[in-house]
């Protein structure tokens, strides 16, 4: 289905509809940080100013897509912990015994979560007494005596209300404290890799962080001179990572994913709490507060004011219509204003409704100006419409198969697999989320100026091309270079994946330079949709 470059519209009754405030108020949003324990009330890479303070519960970013070797399943790839330093020691990088790790899937369009995973750690030490090292020597697996610490988790699946446990004590793999000390570390991966019940698998433990970015954009956008990018801020890095992979038919409505195959995907963290009640005995009970979320990339960073980021991350999709001044942020954004500013590009005309559309109901002819059905609820043929709220989801399309050949543009570059339908790996979402600001999506046109993006096209490690894709932890430290931080160590990392995990390749595609690009965009060669099955 082609689609055409847009026109300008009437305002529809669904956009007055979307913007209807309900009976949830950012009132009762910022109250409820009042209620969440301890220092922690928010997530992405330290985006909003709580979470900054509590890296195990910061959930830095969330991949959903269909999976390039077993195209019947979708993984799931969620984050915590930014910025892991790998010589961090003598204490490494732990999930947070006190937290609740979540991957939850809305199908219906409703904001509310129909299918969530749910991973809780304990900690374990063999000795804590007399040591101080977390491994007292070269661990060869998980069970190797020379493990000093260790962790383990349930991994909770509810539907319907009604949760039941399908991994029970089960291990997740290490940091990666040296080469000395694990020289092979794809056997802790492949150890801490497990098959699920009714198909599936999983995996917790740490990896190298997969998110690439010139993350000096926020210095005023390199401060007006573009010769400044092209250093890849997280280059070096690793993360805590959960990564999940099931039968698309575990998560589509109806339990039917070719009649149903748009899902909506978010990450949230929660934080375990004693609260007092009963005015006449204190009385404790646990209770648990969501202190982080992430769905789409860089929204919490980029679109929601900072007044209002600490909030955002305890509501549920469900309420995010509610909040007026997020919603016309999305409508009216700050950074295009700030780019014009700065670069003297003008900011495209508002109320930008392509934003709403690709942020908070998904991609469809009946949701806005973008003239394709893509990732929208509504286009589920079992939908009920009367549901469906705009809601911040990472949504993706199942019935899109995997690309041969992908491209770091995603959708923009007619690669209707990637970013903003769901998220890879490889996807550039800074260049993407960039033109998407400046309207490329509505145009199908790049903005020349902002071309080029950060000027960091890829991963400095290849991913994988089987589960769980993200590349191994790194081993050397961050801080190289005989004059500072040496953010461009891809040989020696290279060097270092490729020796240990022969298998791993390349998924990245090439970078797209100059315009002519401009044939692949949205409105000029236009994209094409194949779906079994029509929306009636």
């Amino acid at each position: 289905m082609k689609l055409p470059k847009a026109r300008p519209r009437s305002r529809r009754v669904l956009d007055q509809s979307l913007l209807v405030l309900g009976a949830t108020t950012l009132a009762a949003g910022l109250g409820a940080i009042s209620l969440a324990p301890g220092i922690s009330a928010a997530s992405s890479h330290r985006e909003a100013p709580l979470i900054a303070g509590d890296p195990r519960a910061d959930n830095t970013d969330v991949y959903a897509f269909t999976s390039p070797d077993k195209a019947d399943t979708v993984t799931m790839v969620a984050n915590w912990i930014p910025m892991e330093e790998p010589n961090g020691g003598p204490n490494f990088y732990a999930f947070g015994d006190d937290l609740r790790y979540n991957i939850k899937v809305d199908n219906d369009g409703d904001g509310n979560s129909d299918v969530t995973y749910t991973w809780r750690f304990r900690n374990s030490y063999r000795d804590a007494a007399n040591q101080f090292l977390y491994n007292t020597g070269q661990v060869t697996s998980l069970n190797d005596p020379d493990l000093n610490f260790r962790q383990f988790y349930d991994l909770v699946v509810t539907t319907g209300g009604k949760s039941r446990t399908v991994l029970e004590n089960v291990p997740a793999a290490p940091s990666r404290t040296g080469k000395a000390s694990m020289p092979n570390y794809t056997t802790l991966r492949n150890q801490a890799t497990l098959n699920l019940p009714g198909g599936g698998k999983t995996y917790a433990g740490q990896a190298e962080d997969p998110f690439f970015a010139d993350l000096r954009v926020f210095d005023l956008l390199y401060g007006g001179d573009l010769s400044e990018r092209g250093q890849d801020t997280l280059a070096g890095y690793n993360v805590n990572t959960i990564a999940i992979q099931v039968p698309k038919r575990q998560l589509a409505l109806t339990g039917n994913s070719s009649r149903n195959p748009v899902i909506g995907i978010w990450s949230t963290t929660e934080r375990e709490g004693v609260t007092i009640s009963d005015s006449r005995e204190a009385r404790h009970k646990k209770d648990w507060k969501q202190v982080s979320r992430l769905g789409n990339p860089l929204v919490n960073e980029v679109v929601v004011p900072i007044k209002y980021k600490d909030a955002f991350n305890t509501l549920n999709p469900s309420q995010d219509r509610t909040v007026q001044p997020v919603v016309d942020k999305v409508l009216d954004p700050i950074l295009p204003k700030l780019i014009q500013r700065v670069y003297g590009i003008p900011a495209p005309a508002t109320p930008r409704r392509d934003l709403f559309e690709i942020y908070l109901t998904g991609i469809c002819k009946a949701c806005g100006p973008i003239q394709a059905d893509l990732n929208a609820h509504r286009l589920n043929k079992d939908a009920n419409l009367k549901k469906i709220v705009p809601a911040e989801e990472l949504r993706l399309n199942t019935a899109v198969p995997p690309t041969a050949r992908p491209n770091r543009l995603g959708v923009l570059a007619g690669d209707l697999a990637g970013f903003p339908n769901g998220r890879r790996l490889a996807d550039d979402v800074i260049d993407i989320s960039l033109q998407a600001v400046e309207g490329a999506a509505q145009t199908g046109v790049l903005v020349p100026a902002l071309a080029d993006g950060d000027k960091v096209n890829t991963n400095e490690v290849p991913f994988g091309n089987t589960f769980p894709y993200v590349a191994l932890p790194h081993t050397k430290n961050v801080n190289t270079g005989p004059n500072g931080p040496e953010r461009d160590a891809r040989p020696s990392s290279v060097k270092n994946s490729a020796a240990e995990a022969p298998g791993l390749e390349a998924t990245h595609a090439a970078a797209i330079g100059g315009m002519g690009v401009g044939a692949l965009l949205l409105g000029t060669g236009g994209i094409r949709l194949r779906r079994r099955n029509k929306n009636g």
